[in-house]
């Protein structure tokens, strides 16, 4: 007897035999979903080591030759450029990263293209942190990053990612 678990029904039940072909999940469709959660955690890594100040670790999630289009239309080419241009930040900015609206699409065995949208705070290092935290900067942006991944012998990567602002709030 094994336990079966179906997409309609996510209670376990226990079966005699082989399970009906429905109730398996196929070994492509597992790769679809493996690929898809390692370019969704390739999206909230970069956030990550961006607002940790990791440029080596941010330019790492990128392939060898990956793009970064910044906002401003700077585009970077490849992990050295990428994590100089993030090692240059102000020393006393502090930032975080808001990401939802995930979607990743597996396009291929090798390649998925996904978009995120995100929502900007930041604030200063100088500015001495109370019970709340400290006081955020009075510019609120949101924008959304236009991602393509590439399964490389490292693992997924990002091959190019486009960011841009579509909304700011001035204080």
């Amino acid at each position: 007897m094994t336990q079966q678990f179906s997409l309609e029904d996510p209670q376990p039940r226990q079966t005699e035999g082989d399970a009906p072909q429905d109730e398996i999940v196929d070994q492509q469709s597992l790769d679809a979903l493996r690929a898809k959660q390692a370019c969704h955690d390739l999206v909230m890594r970069f956030v990550l080591c961006n607002d940790r100040r990791d440029p080596h670790g941010l330019a790492a999630l990128f392939a060898e030759k990956g793009v970064l289009v910044r906002p401003n239309g700077q585009t970077l080419v490849g992990r050295a450029a990428i994590a100089a241009a993030y090692a240059d930040r102000p020393a006393d900015r502090l930032t975080r990263h808001l990401v939802g609206n995930v979607l990743i699409d597996v396009t291929s065995a090798t390649g998925a293209i996904g978009s995120s949208t995100v929502l900007l705070w930041s604030g200063s290092a100088q500015d001495v942190p109370g019970p709340f935290g400290r006081p955020a900067q009075g510019r609120q942006v949101m924008g959304e990053f236009e991602d393509t991944f590439v399964r490389t012998a490292q693992g997924w990567r990002i091959a190019r990612r486009e960011a841009r602002f579509t909304f700011v709030r001035e204080a």
